[in-house]
């Protein structure tokens, strides 16, 4: 079974063809290709490992939805000074189904 490790966004990604990878939103539209170049390594019957890239490698996937997760609460406080800050967040995130991997 052929796998590979992608950087993308600022973390690495163990992927395979047709894996389902929720990412940092990738500023792409939805139903778009986006190609990865930054393979760090592609591992199956015979691995190869770059330094610190594998040369002529790519993983190409589509952008199946943008969207926000979940809303967190974050809240601060300090004790006996009456100081209270409720603030929420949600992430965005790009949700990426992957297609190909090519040496």
């Amino acid at each position: 079974m052929l796998y590979a490790i992608i950087e993308a966004c600022g973390r690495q990604y163990k992927i395979s063809e047709g894996d389902v990878v929720f990412m940092e939103k990738l500023g792409v539209d939805e139903g778009q290709t986006v190609v990865f170049d930054k393979v760090l390594m592609i591992g199956g019957e015979a691995s190869e490992i770059g330094n610190p890239y594998v040369e002529g490698a790519t993983v190409s996937a589509k952008v199946l939805c943008n969207d926000k997760a979940k809303k967190i609460i974050v809240f601060k406080f300090k004790a006996k000074k009456t100081y209270r800050k409720k603030q929420g967040h949600r992430q965005p995130f790009s949700k990426v189904q992957i297609e190909k991997i090519e040496k």
